[in-house]
């Protein structure tokens, strides 16, 4: 029985998402006759470009830099959740209810936050939205970096910042399974549109390898229809990296007005 890594840490929270991932990665592994090689200790890069992946999730920013031509893609999600629909989610730009503010040009000058650099909902499809508004390469005030969505909401809630870009799956997880976190909170604009998260394989795997794990993935999810329902995910798309160009694009956009970095 050959030992590879299956990790699944792009959705981990709230709990019901992390328990429905851990019993799909599960099933399978059980499918394909392979036991868990743990990862404890890795880094994200370094999972994703291990040599004893089978299967992990990334984000399609990082596809189309670090990771461009060093990863097999497996497919991306079909999520059928709220703004996210046929292989496509998009970022949700929120803000305090009680703010005064109704528009994103009326947010110039006032403190974002984002989870890093290298995250596409977080960073570059917000980057893309704020090009268009920015003066002389800048839109906000300041710029704190949370680490994470979950962070960036916990900023604004407690209003050590006053704008953020997140994932619509994770605040469709957030908002079923703790409505507490985005509690207060609403959405000042939604940005272009972007294909969902990549599962990504090793660089060694086979075509034939690659469509035959897509095909377990999306078996498996019809085999535990409960975990389908839990994740909003009845299906994995087949994909690959032309599908991601277009964040590349968004890159470019905002770069092209004078907008290198969000700041």
């Amino acid at each position: 029985m050959t030992r590879r890594h299956a990790e699944l840490l792009m959705y981990t929270a709230p709990e019901p998402i992390r328990a429905a991932n851990e019993r799909w990665l599960a099933h399978i592994l059980d499918r394909l006759g392979h036991s868990r090689l743990s990862a404890e200790g890795l880094s994200l890069p370094e999972l994703w470009l291990s040599p004893d992946l089978l299967l992990t999730q990334t984000c399609g920013y990082p596809l189309m830099t670090a990771l461009q031509g060093r990863v097999r893609v497996v497919g991306r999600p079909r999520y059928e959740l709220s703004d996210s629909s046929a292989g496509h989610h998009c970022s949700l730009i929120l803000a305090r209810d009680v703010d005064p503010r109704r528009t994103l040009a009326d947010f110039r000058g006032s403190r974002g936050v984002i989870n890093n650099d290298d995250s596409n909902s977080g960073m570059n499809l917000l980057r893309q939205r704020l090009a268009p508004l920015q003066r002389d390469g800048r839109f906000f005030a300041s710029v704190g970096h949370s680490g994470g969505h979950r962070e960036s909401l916990r900023w604004l809630r407690e209003e050590r910042a006053d704008l953020a870009a997140i994932d619509s799956v994770t605040y469709a997880y957030l908002a079923r399974h703790a409505a507490d976190e985005v509690q207060g909170l609403r959405v000042v604009e939604r940005s272009a549109p972007s294909p969902t998260l990549p599962f990504i394989t090793r660089i060694g795997a086979t075509d034939e390898q690659v469509e035959s794990l897509r095909q377990v993935m999306n078996r498996s999810l019809k085999q535990l229809p409960d975990v389908a329902r839990i994740l909003g995910l009845p299906e994995v798309l087949p994909a690959s990296e032309s599908d991601y160009r277009i964040l590349l694009g968004y890159r470019d956009e905002a770069q092209t007005l004078g907008y290198e970095r969000v700041k």
